[in-house]
């Protein structure tokens, strides 16, 4: 597993993000206290398989330019710009800063702490019972005290409790770097898959305007076989009717199918962060061709690769800790306190070291009653590395099922693609032979009918299908935590 300083070195993270973090390394590592806890992977190692059983193959490496095998520079250019604008990723983002600033202050309890002070004091007393003569009153002083200090304390983390906590909030840095990671590819997938999405409607809608201007031509043919009273080559008024019919219905195909294409492109303007005016991919985006498969590596790199796994180890990694702190916070406590400074009651006297004074002092305090809180604190500690734990191994069963069922749902698309694609030569072969067949007039009109709406059907669940399986290439790249790369190119 990479160490925490390297997590976030990867392209998807902003140089403000990278900066951040990797100053937040510099500094930790020159107090020499804070580090990163150690990998908790061992964990969960023993639920990866020797292979994956939806496939027996076995490649190495990982896809991390896979938005761009897609071959559409408007695709890369859209996932570019929603990686730079999207505001849901700018809030993962700022999780990071803040997880890093967390982290900086949490080495503050190891080092010294020092105050300065600047204090004047005007102070009446009267002594009552005590005459002053030649006075009708009781005897009365005023007096000015003055002064400036320096304060400075020291708790020495003799048993490691705030380098345990330290290595905890390290460890929290790691997790949101890993969180954005996630989300970064996760909105790169959103995007693509919107995109591809759009690019079935717009062949929808092409496929839909194909169907009304067929339903059109044929409800011609009857139209005039019926003025010309010829009821008995397919001219009768059911059969025209029923033609205009086909016709209505395939304008309203039309219309849905605009409505879907406005929303996706709406849709996708959300998505990289602008305005939803649906002007955005009007240039008519069409399916891709299939890229080639991921590379799949082996179920055991699943664990070091996936950014929502690594999150998770990072979150149980860190509750580790906070139970160690949480158990030291039992222990006896040692703190240094001195003080130096000046007193007098004139301002001047305080520039004369005369009147300097100082302390200093140590403190050793032992935890003996205190109602059960340390103890209790300590048992809801070692329950939150317990459900951590759970957490970390629900993530990693996710991750090979969702790997799995895309790796099957792979097979099976291609299969049902090369069924369909069958059943559409048949189709358009009986939609030729139907057509001949009706001018000629050896044939209906409702086996012409039929045999056009079986292979506009048909073309229609092949492009629904084209998009399933380029859809489901995304969820693989996904599930095996192929990084996200943004590319210009």
């Amino acid at each position: 597993m990479k160490t925490w300083p390297q997590l976030l070195t990867g392209p998807v993270l902003k140089s403000g993000v990278l900066g951040g973090v990797l100053g937040l390394g510099i500094f930790l590592a020159g107090c020499g206290k804070g580090v990163s806890p150690e990998s908790q992977l061992g964990a969960v190692s023993e639920a990866a398989p020797s292979r994956w059983v939806a496939s027996k193959e076995g490649q190495a490496g990982v896809d991390s330019r896979w938005v761009r095998r897609f071959g559409s520079s408007s695709l890369n250019a859209l996932v570019r710009e929603a990686v730079t604008s999207n505001p849901s990723l700018i809030v993962a983002e700022e999780r990071v800063k803040r997880a890093v600033i967390l982290a900086k202050s949490s080495q503050a309890p190891a080092l010294p702490q020092a105050s300065a002070g600047l204090n004047g004091a005007r102070n009446k007393q009267v002594f009552t019972g005590l005459p002053v003569l030649n006075s009708d009153g009781p005897l009365q002083t005023l007096s000015t005290t003055l002064g400036v200090s320096l304060d400075v304390s020291w708790e020495p983390d003799i048993w490691g409790r705030v380098a345990a906590s330290q290595s905890a909030a390290i460890a929290r840095v790691e997790a949101e770097g890993y969180a954005y990671r996630a989300a970064s590819a996760s909105l790169a997938a959103q995007v693509t898959k919107s995109w591809l999405s759009l690019g079935e409607a717009n062949e929808q809608l092409a496929l839909a305007k194909e169907a009304l201007a067929n339903r059109k031509e044929v409800e011609a043919a009857i139209e005039a076989r019926f003025a010309q009273a010829l009821a008995d080559d397919g001219g009768t008024s059911a059969q025209l009717r029923l033609a205009r019919t086909d016709s209505a219905n395939a304008t309203e195909v039309i219309e849905r199918w605009k409505g879907e294409v406005l929303r996706i492109r709406n849709q996708l303007e959300l998505l990289v962060g602008r305005y939803p005016a649906g002007a955005i991919g009007s240039g008519g985006v069409v399916l891709p061709r299939l890229p080639a498969k991921p590379p799949k590596g082996l179920p055991s790199e699943l664990l070091v690769r996936r950014p929502d796994i690594l999150e998770a180890e990072r979150l149980y990694a860190a509750a580790t800790k906070d139970s160690e702190v949480s158990d030291l916070a039992r222990f006896p406590s040692f703190s240094l306190t001195s003080g130096t400074g000046r007193t007098s009651s004139t301002f001047s006297d305080l520039l004369d070291s005369d009147f300097g004074v100082w302390s200093l002092a140590g403190n050793l305090t032992v935890p003996i009653l205190n109602g059960g809180s340390l103890q209790a604190n300590y048992e809801a500690s070692r329950s939150d590395e317990r459900s951590a734990l759970a957490s970390l191994q629900r993530t990693v069963l996710d991750a090979f099922g969702e790997v799995e069922q895309a790796l099957v749902a792979d097979e099976v698309l291609d299969r049902r693609i090369a069924a369909v694609r069958d059943a559409l030569v048949e189709a358009e072969a009986a939609e030729q032979a139907s057509v001949s067949d009706y001018a000629q007039g050896l044939g209906s009109v409702l086996t012409l009918l039929q045999a056009r709406d079986q292979r506009t059907q048909i073309a229609t669940q092949l492009v629904t299908l084209r998009r399933m399986r380029l859809s489901n290439r995304v969820d693989l790249h996904l599930a095996l935590g192929g990084d996200f790369q943004a590319t210009s190119k």
